[in-house]
């Protein structure tokens, strides 16, 4: 196996084991945690784009594809190549994201693609950390039920 794909099997499993090892998010923390983010990241009804992309609807979409945000190359070429945010991609992504997305764009197929670095220069390394923003992110990506 390629050292990539151990990379990124071992942060997948890493992230994915976040609730196995007892480590929940809270959103109400995470929303807290948040606030180191919102420097360049907005969510809520009146999410605007600063220096990122708005985070609404995070879970579910394809990397790279909010209308009107230009993305670096790299996030842009996981898009491109199949990645689609879920819980467990995010928790992958927070504590190294140029490293997630290059691992991400290899074990793809595209090494040819995975160069230079996204424009997130902010690393999440607490397991806390992690799974009380990814418990926050989740409340503006899930859809609210209709009744």
């Amino acid at each position: 196996m390629k050292r990539s794909a151990i990379t990124l099997a071992a942060l997948i499993a890493s992230a994915s084991s976040l609730a196995a090892q007892g480590v929940v998010g809270d959103a109400a923390k995470g929303e807290r945690v948040f606030k180191r983010c919102a420097t360049c990241h907005m969510v809520g009804e009146k999410a605007k784009t600063k220096i990122g992309p708005i985070l609404n609807g995070l879970i579910g979409r394809q990397a790279g594809t909010i209308e009107g945000y230009k993305y670096s190359k790299l996030n842009k070429n996981a898009g491109e190549a199949g990645l689609v945010w879920t819980p467990e991609k995010i928790a992958a992504y927070l504590p190294e994201p140029s490293k997630f997305l290059k691992d991400f764009l290899k074990e793809a197929g595209k090494a040819n693609m995975a160069k230079g670095r996204t424009k997130m220069t902010f690393r999440l390394r607490k397991k806390d950390d992690v799974a009380h923003v990814v418990a926050y992110l989740q409340q503006f990506s899930d859809p609210k039920p209709t009744n």
